[in-house]
């Protein structure tokens, strides 16, 4: 059987890599700071997600369900009205109202179900296969991984081989592509930094254990960490290539949300924030590198007063 042809132009812009000469001079290094976050949904997520919808749309499918707290669902919502395909997103009670809204604005039927991400995930895992329509998940899949390595082929050409790359983790997707990415690069030797939140660390418990371990649950403000397993992929990534797991606290994050938003003028969910926190806090794992690589992954589920809501919440302020 062929493979089927896609028709479309990625669904995926080529993002730029900027530099913060303050940072810089602060850290005495170079930081690229790869902004995915101005990609057309605000996230990395439209690579893999992208790419996905637009292989199954080739494929005949008609009808796309995913399961997602916000980005990956925005991702499968926008890929939906691009390729003229309806899109059902079942979120958990704890996504926002104005996450909710937008989806709704992308085109998508918005359904809630469960608590937590897992519960929705099981809902719309039923309802893709009682309706005949095409499950998009939204971490755990080899073409997310695929669509999401194409960040790294970018910085390759651009700017060539850092000493060392900066991603965060919530279920491992962008994880996967990252690595992906650089070992068709060649930087099989470029050690990683994965970095999570206290309370939504999976990956960190699943290494210090030594298997898959399931968190009982989410606690950390960053809600698009939060899954309470990570991808068996991306657990078996760090037993063949170099990476270190760093935990941040949720006050961390945030900082790094509002550090960033100061100096680029670009807001980021702390999901995002938890990356940024390494640069800006000099943290000791950089120690080693002089061109650090820094994935801006971004994220939909900010606006200015929900992060003057967190900055309250963790009293980071008077």
């Amino acid at each position: 059987m062929s493979t089927p042809t896609i028709k479309n132009a990625a669904l995926h812009i080529q993002t730029p890599i900027i530099r913060d000469a303050e940072v810089e001079a602060a850290l005495g290094k170079t930081v690229w700071l790869k902004m995915e976050c101005l990609q057309p949904i605000g996230s990395f997520k439209i690579r893999g997600i992208g790419l996905l919808c637009q292989e199954l749309e080739s494929a005949g499918c008609k009808r796309f369900v995913s399961s997602s707290g916000g980005n990956a669902g925005y991702a499968v919502a926008y890929a939906g009205r691009e390729l003229s395909l309806p899109v059902l997103v079942v979120v958990p009670s704890t996504t926002s109202e104005s996450t909710r809204h937008k989806l709704s604005l992308m085109g998508a039927e918005v359904q809630v179900c469960g608590d937590v991400w897992d519960e929705a995930d099981v809902e719309a895992r039923k309802l893709a296969l009682e309706e005949g329509a095409a499950y998009i998940p939204p971490f755990d899949h080899p073409t997310l991984w695929r669509g999401h390595s194409t960040l790294i082929d970018e910085v390759a050409e651009s700017h060539g081989k850092p000493d060392l790359v900066v991603v965060t983790v919530g279920g491992g997707g962008l994880l996967c592509g990252v690595l992906e990415g650089m070992h068709r690069s060649g930087w099989s030797d470029v050690p990683v930094v994965a970095v999570e939140t206290t309370g939504a660390e999976s990956l960190h418990a699943s290494i210090s254990a030594g298997e898959a371990v399931v968190l009982p649950e989410i606690t950390s403000i960053a809600t698009c960490l939060g899954a309470r397993r990570v991808a068996d992929a991306a657990l078996e990534w760090t037993g063949k290539h170099p990476v270190r797991s760093v935990v941040v606290s949720d006050a961390s994050a945030v900082r790094g949300c509002l550090e960033f938003a100061n100096r680029h003028r670009i807001l980021v969910e702390p999901a995002c924030g938890a990356g940024l926190s390494l640069i800006y806090e000099k943290a000791e794992c950089l120690s080693d590198a002089q061109r650090i690589l820094v994935v801006v992954c971004g994220g939909i589920a900010v606006d200015f007063d929900q992060l003057n809501r967190w900055v309250t919440q963790l009293k980071l302020r008077p």
